[in-house]
């Protein structure tokens, strides 16, 4: 009985620590690219390229992620997926 509720602990532990210690797949993980090339790309075909990079921007800060590509894919990121402007609509781009 002692050794089945230690090896759940030690589970419980190594589940907790790998949890932390590994990023998990989002859209541009921390590759060394900052908010504003990930923008830049996501902005690239843009109709207004200045204001979709300035919300990206915005959201790239508070969410550390931005979807991949020049649309769609914002499951990949749900917190700029769900960030909303005052008016209820997406903020991010």
């Amino acid at each position: 009985m002692m050794k089945l509720s230690c090896a759940a602990f030690l589970l419980c532990a190594l589940l907790l620590i790998t949890s932390s210690v590994f990023y998990p797949a989002m859209a541009y993980p921390s590759s060394g690219r900052t908010c504003g090339d990930k923008c830049k790309t996501r902005c690239s075909k843009a109709g207004v390229l200045d204001r979709c990079i300035r919300y990206c921007g915005i959201c790239c800060q508070q969410c550390k992620c931005v979807p991949s590509g020049t649309y769609g894919n914002k499951h990949e990121c749900p917190c700029y997926r769900d960030m909303r402007n005052s008016k209820g609509k997406p903020k991010c781009p």
